[in-house]
């Protein structure tokens, strides 16, 4: 398993971003010789917003529905669709993600790069349940990732969402 993070900043609109509090970005992708190399990638809340845990995930709610998600246990596939507002560009070795509210970028680890060239898409998540112990700047562990990844209310807590690639023309 290759990881790799950064932290994100949201864009200006009169969407109360404080209430986010820190939210990271992390593209990794399974073991290709296990057959496992999807390219995911997971937006995520560390918990630390000034207005607590409720008011976070309650403003993550607000971001998600206003990119046109759900969270609801299904895998919206967008990579037919022109038109979503959530974007993936991949570029210099770089994830980065555009949306309403929202804009991030984390440096892609080669395996990552290799699957999104093969498939041209990854499964993205956008996470409403903190995690605190995935701090910028550290390593994610494979063991913290399963157990953040692991725990039931993640995944049903996340919108989920198969994303086409984009990159910038030469």
């Amino acid at each position: 398993m290759t990881t790799a993070q950064s932290g994100t900043q949201t864009e200006n609109s009169t969407f109360q971003r404080g209430h986010l509090g820190t939210m990271s970005l992390l593209a990794w992708t399974g073991d290709p010789e296990q057959g496992h190399d999807m390219p995911y990638l997971i937006a995520y809340p560390l918990g630390d917003g000034p207005e607590g845990p409720e008011a976070t995930h309650q403003a993550l709610l607000t971001v998600i529905a206003d990119a046109g998600l759900a969270v609801d246990g299904q895998l919206a596939d967008v990579t037919g669709s022109a038109g979503s507002p959530v974007k993936l560009l991949v570029e210099a070795g770089q994830a980065v993600l555009s949306m309403p509210h929202l804009n991030a970028q984390c440096p892609a680890p080669p395996e990552w790069l290799t699957a999104i060239e093969q498939r041209g898409h990854a499964h993205f998540l956008f996470a409403t349940r903190p995690w605190p112990e995935a701090v910028p700047g550290r390593p994610v562990t494979e063991e913290m990732l399963q157990s953040y990844l692991g725990d039931e209310t993640t995944l049903a807590t996340a919108a989920h969402v198969l994303l086409p690639v984009s990159k910038l023309r030469s």
